[in-house]
């Protein structure tokens, strides 16, 4: 009934009454109209539709200006809607209208620009699982609750009794109970997870919070004893045998769950026949199991600093189904000849197993692909991967000619010592090794999707809707603020344009921050049933195959090309059960995918806030990368950004002016602007907020 709903949404694009919508299904009697109403209610308290004032329903996407997604607060006060596919709506302190940190609520925009602003209409839901805090000495002596979260804005009284294992300090997971009005909630402590010192605390407190969960049931557990150590002889019938051929796995220095295996061969036409051979991971993670439940509910691993919590346990993600080094794996190959330009010939995609020749690391990879450096042990293999990055060239210029979109992101890298410390915090480094391997699985990625579109079956999709027109030409009128005049002819908003518009601001000092902003004018990448095609990549068909380890939408990608192609089961049975389950998959996916994404920026924030503890006093140059009423947030070469609040701002008042991305002078007509080189002093930085606060001491010309 629900999917039927949305259809007569979409085909009438108007808010329609209970009574217009029990029409259109053709019902009749009294109890089909509370079914309805009730059904109704459901989608509407799901964020799947929109009751206006007037007790109409609507769906979102055909209410233009507003949303529904969930409310994150900011320590400051405000707040952000993360509404799906869209980029997050700023939500001024004096619009949350009650909503707290995680509910589900309805936005609206209440202001256009580049940045622009809403406030909340309704509150859908209130999530109150998953509260992570430390229990503390009140007043009067006695252990209470303090949330990790000081935006949560609500009261836990927990139940006395579980409390009797606690200390002041220790770490908790509290399950909520019954509202006890005026904000106040009971609760009980379902996890005790450690000390508020012990390491690695502060991360797993975070991940708690996101739930991702670095523990397995014991359901799981005890599954794990039937899952071998060892690849046996039988398990090889009816696969073929690849391990005669140099295959070999390239990774980061720490890798232990190894996905992707390569290998390459020239044939007889001077074609490249490129192999990426993934682990079986569908061999050994049924579905309808423990282990396959678990894996769904986690939807991902999540890589928190140098934490790593596997979707799969390490008996699996690390053991046998890692494809590590000179041991016998079970894989899925998907073997490409490619064409001397760089076009796709023919593939193929079947059952094998492999024997890695050798774990390279990007490291040393890099040291013979840029430094024309062999590292020990790495001479048998240099040919082979030279003429690897030349046919990685050759894909990386089809697919700039395509249209794909690098918006040349960097990312943080957080040093951590013994003790779970941040030491240090670096760029990512992003060399020909990592391109190639990305070259590589993407286009695997594409040809295994497009195969099975073109046998029109059910499958999952990693699909990057078209952005809006409104988002990009307010990224252009900044631009134009900015004083750069592009010359691209901009008749549509198509990823070639797009990357063009990228090049030509490539030169600019400002490029990092405008690639940024450009990105986030781009609508989120989703998993999805129905194949709309991948924006950013200029794909037609695009799926994620090649980390079945690591992300469930793979392994779901793997349980398809088994079902398919290997059992050649295609009964309209098996069609009509993925075309349902494959919704449920793929919205959870997504969720899960978004909630390690957080999980993974809160960690960056808090460890970057550590490491800045120790350094206030320092003086750094850096770069304004954003700017609002409080003030602007400098970046500095190593990714920490801070603020400098416009309180702090010496010699004048200081307007935001929003059209500009600017804070100007009243008096003195002094421009701060995003893309501005400034100098700063740390002067406040905390762990416990994840904030950094600096103070201005100069620009690039010297000012103070």
């Amino acid at each position: 009934m629900k999917d039927k709903i949305i259809d007569y949404l979409q085909n009438e694009k108007r808010a329609l009454e209970v009574i217009d919508i029990y029409n259109l299904l053709g019902l009749k009697t009294i109890d089909e109209l509370n079914d309805i109403k009730k059904e109704l209610e459901e989608m509407e308290s799901q964020g799947l539709i929109f009751k206006t004032n007037k007790g109409k329903y609507i769906l979102f996407q055909n209410c233009p200006g507003v949303f529904c997604g969930y409310l994150q607060v900011n320590q400051k006060g405000f707040g952000f809607v993360v509404i799906p596919k869209e980029n997050d709506l700023y939500i001024p302190s004096d619009n949350l209208n009650g909503a707290v940190n995680g509910d589900l609520v309805v936005c609206e925009i209440t202001k256009k620009d580049f940045k622009p602003e809403g406030r909340i209409i309704k509150i859908l839901k209130r999530d109150l699982h998953n509260i992570v805090g430390e229990i503390i000495l009140d007043k009067s002596n006695r252990y209470v609750f303090s949330p990790d979260d000081k935006n949560l804005g609500i009261h836990i009284k927990l139940d006395r009794y579980t409390l009797k294992n606690c200390v002041e300090g220790t770490k908790v997971l509290v399950s909520i109970g019954n509202n006890l009005g005026n904000n106040f909630y009971d609760g009980s402590i379902i996890k005790i997870l450690g000390h508020k010192n012990d390491p690695g605390m502060d991360i797993k407190s975070i991940a708690y919070k996101y739930g991702i969960f670095d523990e397995f049931n014991n359901e799981v557990i005890n599954e794990l004893e039937k899952i071998p150590n060892e690849v046996s002889e039988k398990e090889l019938s009816n696969r073929r045998d690849l391990t005669n051929k140099t295959i070999f796995t390239i990774d980061g220095d720490d890798t232990k769950d190894i996905d992707d295996a390569i290998s390459l061969e020239i044939d007889e036409d001077n074609n490249y026949v490129l192999g990426v051979h993934i682990a079986d991971v569908s061999n050994y993670v049924k579905e309808n199991t423990a282990i396959g439940d678990e894996a769904f509910e986690r939807g991902t691993s999540s890589y928190l600093a140098d934490t790593v919590i596997p979707m799969l346990p390490h008996k699996l993600s690390n053991g046998i189904c890692s494809l590590n080094e000179n041991v016998i794996r079970l894989t899925i190959s998907c073997e490409m000849t490619i064409s001397p330009s760089g076009n796709l010939i023919k593939s193929d995609i079947f059952e094998s197993y492999i024997k890695s020749n050798k774990k390279m690391t990007y490291k040393n990879v890099n040291k013979i692909l840029m430094e024309n450096i062999i590292p020990d042990g790495y001479e048998n293999f240099s040919d082979t991967l030279l003429k690897m990055n030349e046919l990685a060239k050759i894909l990386q210029k089809n697919q700039k000619k395509k249209g794909y979109i690098d918006f040349q992101i960097d990312e943080p890298k957080i040093i951590q010592d013994e003790d779970g410390k941040a030491i240090d915090v670096i760029k990512r480094d992003r060399g020909d090794g990592e391109r190639l391997i990305e070259s590589f699985m993407i286009m695997a990625n594409e040809t295994v999707a497009e195969y099975i579109s073109n046998m029109d079956l059910p499958f999952i999709y990693r699909i990057h809707d078209i952005p809006s027109e409104e988002k990009v030409e307010d990224f252009l009128n900044l631009v134009k603020q900015l004083g750069y005049k592009l010359t691209t002819k901009i008749t549509s908003f198509t990823p070639l344009t797009m990357q063009k518009v990228l090049d030509e601001l490539s030169d600019k000092p400002e490029f990092k921050i405008l690639s940024s902003l450009l990105l986030r004018s781009m609508k989120k990448a989703i998993y999805s049933k129905d194949n709309i095609g991948h924006f950013g990549l200029a794909l037609q068909n695009y799926t994620h195959f090649t980390s079945p380890i690591r992300r469930f939408p793979d392994l779901t990608v793997h349980r398809l090309l088994r079902t398919y192609l290997f059992n050649h089961d295609l009964s309209v049975s098996t069609i009509n059960y993925y075309n349902s389950a494959l919704v449920q998959i793929a919205e959870h996916s997504s969720e899960r995918e978004q909630a390690s994404i957080k999980a993974e920026r809160d960690v960056d924030d808090m460890k970057m806030a550590e490491y800045m503890e120790s350094h206030i006093g320092d003086e750094y140059e850096g770069m304004i990368v954003s700017a609002s009423s409080f003030g602007f947030f400098v970046q500095l070469d190593n990714l920490i950004e801070g603020l400098v609040h416009v309180k702090t701002l010496k010699g004048d008042m200081y307007n935001y002016i929003p059209e500009l991305l600017s804070l100007v002078g009243k008096n003195t007509k002094k421009i701060y602007k995003v893309g501005d080189i400034v100098k700063v002093k740390v002067i406040n930085a905390s762990k416990e907020t994840a904030m950094i606060d600096f103070e201005l001491v100069g620009d690039e010309n010297g000012n103070s």
